[in-house]
């Protein structure tokens, strides 16, 4: 059994939180240089640790939060306000900024920079706060194993898209340039936002109602 209809909203989430166009870049910086059997490597390693993360926090996280003591709906309004102020930020270019600066860190603090696959990458480009906040919340929002399926399968294409992404950033960023990259990433910006505004409205609905 799949609900189709569950799997494209989830599909529209995370493509939008985890942004593979945007991530694009950063990683075709951080491996400038390398061969391409380095750039393969990084690429496959990096979504490998980002899928064991987000898998995992997708069936652990409510237990953590459960004993926590924190609620579902606390977390959508959290979760919702931090998306939109993500949202936000690529509506007037901060992430953009934000990332490049996290590279640049990166790139003059580790000692090896070309294993980038744990940090940043891994985390938290694609398995940042966004991200996991939003699992918990779908997972939370579906009792089916179908549900489940579907947003799973979300996640699985997500990150797929992710990989491909990357083992073609270089010659990608080639092709779409500065100035499609910086509008495709405001109008994911301003999806984003929509987003977490109901985020935000559905945890205020289930918490005083």
């Amino acid at each position: 059994m799949f609900e189709v209809e569950l799997f494209l909203s989830a599909f529209a989430i995370l493509f939008v939180i985890i942004d593979p166009p945007g991530c694009a870049p950063i990683f075709a910086t951080l491996t400038n240089g390398t061969s391409r059997q380095h750039q393969k490597a990084m690429a496959f390693k990096s979504v490998f640790i980002a899928s064991i993360i987000l898998f995992g926090f997708a069936y652990v996280g409510e237990f953590i939060f459960s004993k926590l003591g924190i609620s579902l709906d606390a977390l959508r309004i959290a979760g919702g306000i931090m998306l939109f102020i993500i949202g936000l930020n690529m509506v007037f270019e901060k992430r953009t900024e934000s990332r490049e600066g996290r590279a640049e860190e990166v790139l003059e603090e580790v000692t090896h920079p070309e294993d980038i696959s744990v940090f940043p990458m891994g985390i938290p480009m694609i398995a940042g706060p966004g991200t996991m906040a939003s699992l918990l919340i779908m997972m939370g929002k579906t009792e089916t194993l179908a549900g489940q399926i579907s947003i799973l399968a979300a996640l699985a294409l997500t990150l797929i898209i992710t990989l491909i992404t990357f083992l073609i950033a270089g010659p990608l960023m080639k092709l779409m340039g500065k100035s499609v990259t910086d509008v495709l990433t405001r109008v994911l910006g301003v999806l984003l936002t929509t987003l977490a505004a109901q985020f935000v409205l559905d945890g205020l609905k289930g918490s005083l109602f």
